[in-house]
C-alpha cells in the first residue's frame, strides 16, 4: 500500500492511494470463509460449498467491498495522522482517476480531491474593543408587565353604560328591507360582542354609551368588513352563508360587562415570585424590573456576538478557498438543487465557513474545552428561557 499527497495549491491537494493484492487478499479470504459457513446452496451441505465456487459466485463483489473498506480507513487515517485540516469530504478525482475494473484488475489506484482549510491566525488583542449594550428597562416596560400581572387577577363586573373594551350581550335579530324583524330570519339569543374590535368606525360608534335595554340597529357585515369567520361565529351560521349575509340586525342590549383589573396584593406577589419573597409594591416593582432586565441579557449577548464576529472577520480579512471544489461539495450535498442554488448561496456559505474556522482557531489557540458542568449549565439556562 502506498499513500501520497500532492499539493495543487495552498488550499487543495490530490491524495493518491495505491492498493496491491497483498493489501486486501487476507480480508477477502476471511470474508469468503464467513460466507461459506453461512451459505445455503442446493446440492451442498451448509458450510461445505467448495471455495472455488464461492470465489466464482462472490469473489469480485467481496473484493470490491473489502477494497472500499480499506480505502476509506486508509484515507481517514492518513488525514488524522498528518493533521490535515480539510473542508468537507474527500471527493473522487474527476479528471485523473483511472478506470477501476474489479473483474480484471488486482492492483488499484484511487485519487481524491481534498479541500484544505486556509492557514490564518485569529487573535484577540487587548486593544480590540467591542461595546456591550445593556438594555434599559423603561417605566413603560415595567408598568406594562405589572399590568399583565394584575389583569390575570382581574374580573368582569356588570355595568349600565357601555365603554370601550366592554362585552355586551343581548338578542340579535335579522331585519328585513323595511327595518322590521324578518320572519324566519336569523335570531341569536345571548349573542356576545366586543364592539371595540369592529373594523368599521361608523358601526362601532353606534354602540358608544349604549345602555342596558337599548335597541340598536347595525350591519354586522359592514362592522367586521366582511370577515366570514367573525360573522359565522356571531350569527351562528356556516362561513359560506356568512359571506352572503349583508342584512341589518337589531341588537337589544341585555347585559354589559366591564373588565376590572386586579389590585397589587400579596396574592399577586406570591403568584409571581413565590410566597413572601416580596412583601410590598416597591419590592415587587424592583423585582419585576430585575426580571425584565435578565430577560434582555440574551439580546445583549446576541448583539455582542454579532459585533465580535464582525470585528474578528474584518481582522482576519478575506481567506482563500478552493471555490470549484467547495461548489462541487455543495452540489453533492444538495442533490435536489440546481446550479443556480449553488451560485446564489455560495458566498453566504463561505461567510459562515470563515466564521466557523475563526472560532475553531480561537478555541485551539486558547485551549478552550467544554466540560460536563458547562453542558449542564447551558441546558439549565435553555430550560429557564423556555419556561420564562
Amino acid at each position: 500500500m502506498n499513500v501520497s499527497l500532492q499539493n495543487i495549491d495552498k488550499v487543495s491537494a490530490l491524495l493518491t492511494v495505491k492498493l496491491e493484492k497483498a493489501d486486501y487478499q487476507e480480508k477477502v479470504d476471511k470474508s469468503l470463509k464467513n460466507f461459506r459457513q453461512k451459505a445455503q446452496i442446493p446440492g451442498f451441505r451448509k458450510g461445505m460449498v467448495p471455495m472455488s465456487l464461492m470465489k466464482k459466485m462472490y469473489g469480485k463483489s467481496v473484493v470490491a467491498e473489502e477494497v472500499n473498506k480499506i480505502l476509506s480507513e486508509t484515507v481517514y487515517k492518513y488525514i488524522q495522522d498528518n493533521n490535515l485540516s480539510i473542508l468537507g469530504e474527500p471527493l473522487p478525482n474527476e479528471d485523473k482517476q483511472p478506470e477501476i475494473d474489479f473483474d480484471t484488475m488486482e492492483d488499484f489506484e484511487f485519487l481524491f480531491d481534498i479541500a484544505l482549510a486556509p492557514e490564518f491566525t485569529a487573535e484577540v488583542a487587548a486593544k480590540d474593543k467591542v461595546d456591550y449594550y445593556t438594555i434599559e428597562v423603561t417605566e413603560d416596560m415595567l408598568n406594562n408587565q405589572i399590568k399583565a400581572y394584575t389583569q390575570r387577577n382581574g374580573k368582569y363586573e356588570q355595568t349600565d353604560v357601555y365603554a370601550d373594551n366592554d362585552i355586551i350581550k343581548g338578542l340579535l335579530a335579522e331585519l328585513d328591507g323595511e327595518g322590521n324583524t324578518k320572519e324566519g330570519g336569523i335570531q341569536v339569543e345571548k349573542a356576545s360582542m366586543m364592539p371595540t374590535y369592529m373594523k368599521n368606525d361608523e358601526q362601532k360608534a353606534i354602540f358608544a354609551n349604549a345602555k342596558v335595554n337599548d335597541v340598536l340597529v347595525f350591519n354586522p357585515y359592514t362592522a367586521w368588513d366582511g370577515n366570514v369567520a367573525e360573522l359565522a361565529s356571531l350569527l351562528k351560521i356556516e362561513k359560506e352563508a356568512a359571506a352572503e349575509m349583508k342584512s341589518n340586525f337589531s341588537f337589544q342590549v341585555e347585559e354589559i360587562s366591564h373588565f376590572v383589573e386586579g389590585e397589587l396584593t400579596q396574592e399577586i406577589f406570591d403568584q409571581v415570585f413565590g410566597k413572601d419573597v416580596v412583601k410590598s409594591e416597591e419590592e415587587f416593582r424592583a423585582k419585576v424590573k430585575e426580571a425584565i432586565a435578565n430577560q434582555f441579557v440574551a439580546d445583549s449577548d446576541y448583539k455582542f456576538l454579532i459585533d465580535v464576529r464582525k470585528m474578528l472577520m474584518e481582522k482576519v480579512g478575506k481567506l482563500e478557498f478552493p471555490d470549484a471544489l467547495l461548489k462541487r461539495i455543495m452540489r453533492l450535498n444538495n442533490p435536489d438543487k440546481d446550479e443556480k442554488f449553488v451560485e446564489d448561496n455560495y458566498d453566504k456559505s463561505i461567510e459562515e465557513l470563515t466564521w466557523h474556522l475563526i472560532k475553531e482557531e480561537l478555541v485551539k489557540a486558547n485551549d478552550i474545552k467544554v466540560e460536563q458542568d458547562d453542558v449542564i449549565n447551558m441546558a439549565k439556562e435553555a430550560t429557564r428561557a423556555q419556561f420564562a
